[in-house]
């Protein structure tokens, strides 16, 4: 606004969070954001999404709810960061529910065609048009214009996101948090949570650091996914190697899913990992309806450190899907089929 003012202070803390990252190709001006999607004024009619994060598969999933033809540009592999057998099963829910997915291509060219549609040629050198092109392919930080040179800190080439260790960057007094944060899940609680208990730290005298692995996070696809803790490929690299861990998993139908036969060709999920040999359990997965809501509780659980003999001993609710969890017996390693039976 012009205003311009000078603060002195002994801390600074830096919460200016991100914004979609743009495509950069040529063309790519044509393409919109999730931020916009919900901002469209005409039919989005054919969709093409672009990337294959939580943010591209929510759009996907939604617009092809409402019946829109959806296609997802993956250039590699679907929710990059989660569990890859829990990621498959997404891309493969989603693929029997009208989502189509071009793999190991993103967009080289978009340009305006007749009846105002959008021709995208992509680096196979493919072709096809779309009426709407959503680019979810990441955020980058809104650190550019904050001077952060002059006091000699460097954020990332990729995504401007500034390094820090326990949220103090290279500058000892100056503290970031939030998306803007190199390693922190880009999500709205763990930057206020983040934000309070830097401020214990700074003035309350707690050495309580910030929990950024046993975050209970969900993605909203069309088969819903819940997580906390490590995936299975973060688990083997921990432990150093797939001996050190067990991993527990059960398919199953949830109740409300009996009563619609075209919701049976898939199965709902769950997995636990757990450490062989301390028995603490190390994640919690869970792919099926209300998985928000069933995987809140399970963080505390694994806030407290949580055993798998804490998890079965527990008395699940009859008839819920969270009670499948507390109940699983078969590990991957026995071999053993893993489905549920009935009541």
């Amino acid at each position: 606004k012009g205003i311009r003012s000078t603060i002195t202070s002994s801390r600074f803390v830096v919460a200016v969070g991100g914004r979609p990252t743009s495509l950069d190709c040529e063309g790519g001006e044509l393409a919109i954001s999730s931020d916009d999607i919900f901002s469209l004024t005409d039919e989005p009619g054919k969709v093409l999404c672009v990337g294959a994060s939580y943010i591209s598969l929510d759009c996907a999933g939604f617009l092809a709810g409402l019946g829109r033809d959806v296609t997802v540009a993956v250039r590699s592999i679907l929710l990059r960061g989660f569990d890859r057998e829990c990621a498959d099963k997404i891309g493969a829910y989603m693929a029997d529910h009208g989502v189509k997915f071009r793999r190991e291509v993103v967009p080289k060219k978009l340009e305006k065609v007749l009846d105002n549609k959008i021709k995208v040629t992509f680096s196979d050198n493919t072709e096809e048009e779309f009426d709407t092109v959503v680019v979810a392919i990441g955020r980058t930080a809104d650190t550019k214009n904050l001077g952060l040179e002059s006091v000699n800190i460097e954020v990332e080439r990729s995504n401007a996101k500034i390094p820090a260790n326990y949220e103090q960057t290279s500058c000892p007094n100056i503290y970031v948090i939030g998306d803007c944060m190199k390693g922190c899940p880009e999500l709205t609680p763990v930057a206020i949570e983040a934000g309070l208990a830097l401020a214990r730290r700074l003035f309350n005298g707690s050495k309580v650091p910030m929990d950024y692995k046993n975050v209970c996070t969900t993605v909203f696809t069309p088969i819903e996914y819940g997580c906390v803790g490590l995936s299975e490929e973060e688990a083997i690299e921990a432990l150093g190697g797939e001996d050190g861990i067990d991993v527990y998993h059960k398919s199953f139908y949830p109740l409300e899913w009996t009563l619609s036969y075209p919701r049976q060709d898939h199965q709902a999920f769950t997995k636990v990992i757990v450490n062989k040999s301390s028995q603490k359990v190390l994640g919690i997965h869970y792919l099926g309806p209300h998985a928000g809501e069933i995987m809140q509780g399970y963080g505390v659980a694994m806030k407290k450190g949580i055993t798998f003999q804490n998890l079965i001993d527990t008395v699940g609710i009859h008839p819920t899907c969270s009670e499948e969890i507390v109940t699983l017996k078969v590990t991957k390693r026995s071999g053993l089929d893993a489905t549920a039976g009935g009541c």
